[in-house]
């Protein structure tokens, strides 16, 4: 071999050697401890904590696998935490802010920033750093790792704009939004209470594949057999049912759920025991609501036609819910069965619950 070629092998494996131990070691050219936003290893999280300077902070937990939980008591909302984790990955330092900039983002930093601490398995703290606000060019976040002395501008590719608003420590952003969640597989019982319509409660009831529903004898007596197809499509329903969102802490608010009517009430309890609840109530009409001047050919004028109100979770949580949703829950016993006299269901009842609300005239009031 000769010399130029041996010369050359040397350089290469200098080269790559360099680039291994300098840059690969550290893919950040500003340093991990000045600018090391990134968290290449989201998996390896199991904890968050974020807090303001206003007292607020929220922790999330990594249970099992992809199970979350809010404070220790609440399932986490999965695609909150999936967004915070993928910008864990995926943010990094653009810049050093400028001298211009320093100092005010050093104040608003002080006043006004995010504090985010991340940690592993058994509580080792992976990283720590402060959210600021907006870049000057509103294109990146200012950020400043715990212990440095330099904030950075910080991106994630493809996105312009803060990432600020991702680092939330309020709560009802973290919570998980179902009501109901038990799979047909799992489901035990459902009961229906209406608060007005008694002869249209019921309870619902499976066992494997076999179904009974009990409703008022002077209305189910009338009926001809239970259609099993309705059963099975019902039996359904009660997976991964959310809620728009959370009510808590809005002004007012106890005082709105004691004076709207009451539609009823819908208990779920699974194979395993656990029970869900859901006081469901009325939104009166008001200046939002789509059906002011068109009206509604299901819902009463005087109520909105899209929400609702639920009360969950023992009292404790006051909640926005979609008619749309919960509609297809809230159906009359007569339903469920294959035939109906004439004073006791109207003609459309054969119509298969899966269909909705588009079938539904006349099934709530």
């Amino acid at each position: 071999m000769s010399k130029p070629i041996i010369y050359f092998l040397v350089l290469v494996l200098l080269g790559a050697g360099i680039y291994f131990l300098i840059v690969k070691k550290n893919d950040n050219p500003f340093g991990a401890t000045e600018a090391g936003f990134t968290v290449k290893d989201t998996a390896a999280v199991y904890k968050l904590f974020i807090a303001t300077n206003d007292n607020l902070s929220v922790t999330v937990e990594r249970k099992s696998g992809s199970n979350w939980m809010v404070n220790g008591t609440m399932k986490a909302l999965p695609s909150t935490v999936d967004m915070v984790l993928t910008t864990l990955l995926k943010q990094e330092a653009v810049a050093p802010v400028t001298q211009a900039a320093y100092e005010p983002v050093i104040k608003n930093l002080a006043s006004e920033g995010v504090k985010v601490e991340v940690y592993g398995k058994d509580n080792k703290k992976m990283t720590v750093f402060y959210v600021g606000g907006p870049s000057a060019n509103g294109n990146g976040t200012n950020m400043l790792m715990e212990g440095a002395k330099m904030p950075y501008v910080v991106q994630t590719p493809g996105f312009n704009g803060s990432l600020r608003a991702r680092y939330t420590a309020n709560i009802t952003d973290w919570r998980d939004r179902a009501v109901f969640d038990v799979p047909a597989s799992n489901l035990k019982s459902v009961s229906i209470q209406y608060a007005d319509k008694p002869l249209n409660s019921y309870v619902f009831t499976k066992n494997g594949d076999n179904y009974a529903v009990a409703g008022d004898p002077t209305v189910t007596t009338k009926l001809g057999a239970l259609n099993k197809a309705k059963a099975g499509v019902y039996a359904g329903y009660f997976t991964k049912v959310y809620c728009e969102g959370y009510l808590n802490g809005i002004d007012g608010m106890d005082s709105t759920i004691k004076t709207s009517d009451k539609l009823g009430t819908i208990d779920v309890e699974s194979t395993t025991g656990e029970k869900q609840h859901a006081d469901i109530y009325w939104m009166n009409l008001n200046r939002r609501s789509k059906n002011k001047l068109t009206g509604d050919d299901v819902i009463p004028d005087k109520y909105d036609a899209d929400r609702m109100y639920a009360v969950i979770n023992g009292g404790k949580d006051t909640v926005l819910i979609q008619t749309l949703t919960f509609f297809k829950l809230l159906r009359k016993s007569y339903e469920f069965f294959t035939e109906s006299t004439p004073d006791a269901a109207p003609q459309n009842n054969n119509v298969l619950i899966k269909n909705g609300r588009s079938q539904m005239k006349g099934t709530i009031h």
